[in-house]
């Protein structure tokens, strides 16, 4: 088997210490992104903020740089990696949007970006976004669709300028349906997005609310992200990879190959599971275990069943790790297969 990925999730970590939280003194903290916070801005004088803000653009972009050619040099099924949607602050929000769109900054955006995505191309690394809990694109509030939209039409943009988002899946964005409205609020939006978006857009089933069949109601116009731990989280069970659904799932990405999602509970929680054997969903709740808590990502992937598990997947799926440990939780993974 060597067509397959295994990536992590936004940052890289040097060692274990790292694992919750990145000192400024780190090495590691160059491939990692900087923010700030509108009530800081707003705190300062217009000069002072846009300084601020054009110190994390460059900060930023060079941390994308950095992330991707450390990626790189992994070997060749490692070559995977989602970039965190901290890299230009407050690009929607409406007090400080003007700056983003300033000749300058764009001109700066639009040379930059391109050298992250020719850098991505050409050592053949797997680039996604993962916007965050506030993109609600199925809301029922006209307002958090709007402002969903146009933080999803960003995640686009900067897939655009980096060389992507011209073709179907050239760069994977994922969210969750989320909202009142569902399936088919979520149909609805996608009918009005850019073609950049329409070209970069997946849906994940989600732990709590929209499940698998919930998302390949969409399956016909959107490519289906199937995460392994929320569907235990939401169905109760892990699904057998022959499943129709499953296949379904790789049908809505028409020839791309697909992504999974993949992480487990934390160790801590329940320490006294045998690592040998798959969880069973229904024993521990019965037993006091709450679904808030089992559905949170552990560091590394400690159970030996569930990894073994995954391994049925690997001919049709890459499989993007969402763990604490993230770069040493997936090269441990990698290493610990049975391939």
């Amino acid at each position: 088997m060597t067509n397959y990925r295994i990536g992590f999730a936004c940052k890289w970590i040097d060692n274990p210490s790292q694992i919750n939280g990145i000192s400024a003194k780190d090495e590691a903290r160059k491939y990692s992104t900087k923010s700030t916070t509108l009530r800081w801005l707003n705190n300062q004088t217009k000069c002072v903020a846009e300084h601020k803000l054009w110190d994390l653009m460059v900060h930023n972009i060079k941390s994308f740089e950095l992330l991707i050619k450390k990626v790189s040099e992994l070997p060749d099924n490692r070559k995977m990696v989602r970039l965190s949607s901290e890299m230009l602050p407050v690009y929607t929000e409406k007090t400080w949007s003007y700056f983003w769109q300033q000749k300058h900054v764009q001109e700066y955006l639009i040379s930059e970006f391109a050298k992250v995505g020719d850098l991505a191309r050409k050592h053949d690394v797997r680039l996604s976004f993962h916007p965050g809990q506030f993109t609600v694109l199925a809301s029922d509030r006209p307002e958090v669709v709007k402002s969903s939209i146009q933080e999803f039409e960003y995640h686009a943009e900067v897939a655009r300028m980096m060389g992507y988002a011209r073709s179907f899946q050239d760069f994977k964005i994922n969210v969750h349906i989320s909202g009142r409205l569902g399936p088919a609020g979520f149909r609805k939006v996608w009918s009005g997005l850019s073609d950049s978006a329409k070209n970069t857009i997946t849906v994940e089933n989600e732990e709590m609310t929209y499940g698998l069949d919930d998302c390949l109601q969409l399956a016909d116009i959107i490519p289906i992200v199937f995460d392994v731990h929320h569907h235990w989280i939401k169905d109760g069970h892990y699904i057998d990879h022959n499943d129709d659904r499953i296949q379904r799932v790789i049908d809505s990405w028409r020839g791309v190959r697909p992504v999974m999602h993949y992480s487990q509970s934390r160790r801590e929680l329940l320490p006294e599971h045998d690592a040998q054997k798959l969880p069973d969903f229904k024993l521990l709740t019965e037993s006091g275990h709450k679904k808030t808590k089992l559905r949170a990502h552990s560091d590394y992937f400690w159970n030996v069943a569930v990894n073994q598990y995954i391994m049925d997947f690997l001919p049709s799926f890459d499989i993007m790790c969402e763990s604490k440990a993230k770069n040493l939780a997936s090269a441990e993974l990698v290493s610990n297969l049975d391939l």
